[in-house]
């Protein structure tokens, strides 16, 4: 097994594409919360419908992550990235048509189809990271890779924002969605350029043997259900990714409910994503110098049910704020969810992490459970759906993940 200092020597360079990578499809996956509250005002949606964007967006994730498993084990990792960059432009450029027509399901099948692409890019690129490094420092890693990711997302508030959520905004049909077309062909055209780069640049191909110990090898369960920091994983990260969804891409409609303007919502997510990029920049000077992956996950949700608890007692902007501040103390949980559950897993690796990314579901059936609430009780209570979610995340990282066995 290589040394530490020589992985970190050696794969700098393949962690900075990596790093442009999730640049490319956080910018993507974060203008949602745009897209939910512009195709509500656009379609005159109610808030279910318009959660459907998430839905359609993350559902893929568990539809896709065990062929995307079968795709990597064909094509490798590096490949496997590149044909996935081709998928999303496929889906980026549905939104063309869908804008000429009018088309709300054609943007779903748009939106869908993205989350394909996204499917396979994620199922190699996070053990990708996992496995390019020793794993104490796994968690580190990826928090680099987060960063990229949400400042990507502010990014993508800012421009699409700007586009989208601009004054009144009370034009609906093809006068307000004519607004998408220019900035969605000019993304189909930077993830071809970035599928070729990807294609023919000088990524290495990882193995999961580089990953195992010699204890993986010799005492390791004979199927991928036996490992209970997995399974258990894979409902944390669940909860985790809805979580997220409602704390960030639903935060500007919910804005909306509770009387603020376009030109003041618009900006609600990218407070969110603020406090998610402090927390990765914490993560990555303190993990594992000063506090574990797993310690920093339980601090984490204490503090947001902290936080939960106060978006349900305030009003205004201070039940905002509070949405808000959730960014900050989930930004330990995707990090440090990988590698404990992917720990010891060795030849399970690749069929693990399709696992944990059909988790990704969280965030397509948990906005669509929150868009009924706030339609049938009331938009701030809908928030009380994050008090599970984070009480059992903050079980799994206080005994869940230490489990070797049911």
């Amino acid at each position: 097994m290589v040394q530490a200092s020589s992985k970190t020597q050696n794969y700098t360079g393949p962690l900075l594409i990596i790093g442009a990578l999730f640049f490319v499809f956080g910018f993507v996956t974060w203008v949602n919360s745009v897209l939910i509250a512009f195709f509500k005002q656009a379609f005159s949606l109610t808030s279910f419908q318009s959660t459907l964007v998430a839905f359609a967006f993350f559902i893929s994730y568990t539809v896709m992550a065990i062929p995307s498993s079968a795709v990597l084990k064909r094509t490798g990792f590096k490949n496997g990235m590149s044909l996935g960059l081709l998928v999303m432009a496929v889906g980026t450029l549905i939104f063309v048509p869908a804008a000429k027509s009018v088309s709300y399901p054609l943007f779903l099948i748009g939106l869908f189809i993205i989350g394909i692409g996204l499917t396979v890019l994620q199922t190699a690129s996070n053990p990708y990271a996992t496995i390019l490094g020793p794993r104490e420092s796994a968690a580190q890693r990826i928090s680099f890779l987060g960063i990229a990711n949400k400042l990507a997302g502010i990014c993508s508030q800012v421009i699409f924002g700007g586009l989208l959520l601009s004054g009144a905004n009370e034009a609906v049909g093809a006068a307000s969605l004519e607004k998408v077309v220019t900035p969605y062909m000019v993304l189909t055209g930077v993830l071809i350029v970035l599928a070729g780069l990807i294609r023919f640049s000088n990524l290495p191909e990882v193995s999961e043997e580089q990953d195992e110990t010699p204890a993986d090898k010799t005492a390791i369960h004979d199927s991928v259900w036996a490992f209970p920091n997995l399974v258990l994983g894979v409902l944390a990260l669940f909860c985790y990714v809805g979580a997220e969804v409602l704390t960030g891409d639903l935060i500007i409609s919910y804005g909306h409910a509770i009387g603020f303007s376009n030109d003041e919502a618009k900006h609600f997510t990218t407070y969110t994503l603020v406090g998610l990029l402090a927390g990765y920049l914490l993560g990555i000077i303190a993990i594992p110098r000063w506090i574990s992956q797993q310690n920093a996950l339980r601090y984490g949700m204490i503090l947001a049910l902290l936080l939960t608890v106060g978006a349900l007692v305030t009003d205004g902007f201070a039940s905002v704020l509070c949405i808000a501040l959730m960014g900050f103390a989930i930004a330990p949980t995707w990090p440090a969810i990988w590698p404990l559950a992917l720990n010891r897993l060795g030849k399970f690796t690749k069929l693990g992490s399709a696992l944990l990314i059909m988790a990704i579901a969280g965030g397509a059936l948990l906005p669509l459970l929150h868009g009924y609430l706030t339609d049938a009780i009331s938009p701030k209570m809908a928030y009380a759906l994050l008090l599970p979610l984070f009480g059992y995340i903050l079980y799994y990282a206080t005994v869940g993940y230490k489990k070797t066995s049911w």
